[in-house]
């Protein structure tokens, strides 16, 4: 059983698991209850190429067995700043550490593409993704809720400790075996 990180756009067919993973988990979590009227849903907010080095992003599926088991994506909030979507793992695969890969491969790669902060929001109704980002170092923008029912966005934010900027991971990059 080998695991890796690859470098690709949500185009890549072996990211068909995490892009209907996230609509499923979206859908099911959430319904409308977080969109506006008019607005389309969280999947088609944003096209393929925000999220490539050429517009200030990136996208890394992580795959085992050349299976994508995880993967996230990052796009430019500004021009200090990249901001986190799409960060997934298979629903068959949590609880072993996966997210946590993915959250430092990030990480590195946001790192490495020269950003000092990272920015995202999470949803009202992901305890579980809070808490990863609470454990990793992020700092909550949010107070708590009176109900935690509450539609909302909760948004989080870290600073990396900046060193020197290097070429972005291309898409089709093999980046080595994932951690374990």
């Amino acid at each position: 059983m080998s695991e890796q990180f690859v470098y690709t756009t949500p185009l890549d067919p072996r990211a068909k698991p995490l892009i209907e993973g996230l609509t499923f988990e979206y859908d099911s979590r959430y319904g409308d209850v977080m969109r506006e009227p008019g607005q389309p849903r969280e999947m088609e907010r944003y096209p393929a190429e925000v999220f490539t080095p050429a517009h200030g992003g990136n996208f890394v599926l992580l795959l085992r067995d050349g299976v994508a088991i995880g993967g996230g994506a990052f796009m430019r909030h500004d021009e200090r700043t990249a901001e986190l979507k799409r960060v997934w793992t298979h629903a068959d695969l949590r609880r072993q550490g996966l997210a946590s890969k993915v959250l430092a491969e990030l990480e590195a790669e946001v790192q490495r593409q020269g950003y000092e902060r990272i920015y995202l929001t999470t949803g009202f109704r992901q305890p579980e993704a809070v808490g990863l980002y609470l454990g990793h170092g992020y700092t909550a923008l949010f107070g708590p809720p009176i109900d935690p029912e509450t539609p909302r966005k909760l948004p989080f934010e870290k600073y990396l400790d900046t060193g020197r900027r290097h070429a972005p991971s291309a898409p089709g990059q093999l980046v080595g075996a994932a951690q374990r």
